[in-house]
């Protein structure tokens, strides 16, 4: 795996684990809303290939409270 997709998967597994620590009992709720925004924030480009060619993020339906 090339480094920048080893990176993304990284990340991306982390925010799983994080996802799924902060369902369980216990879970300290303002960990997961301190590290939660930065983890995703530090998510870095996806690896080339991911997405299929010509793929948008950008366009896609308006949501509530879009200009």
């Amino acid at each position: 795996m090339r480094p920048q997709a080893e990176d993304f998967a990284r990340t991306v597994g982390m925010l799983a684990d994080l996802g799924l620590y902060s369902q369980t009992i216990g879970a300290d709720q303002y960990f997961v809303a301190a590290v939660g925004p930065s983890l995703a924030a530090s998510l870095p480009e996806p690896p080339p290939g991911l997405f299929p060619p010509g793929y948008d993020p950008t366009d896609g339906p308006q949501y509530p409270g879009q200009e």
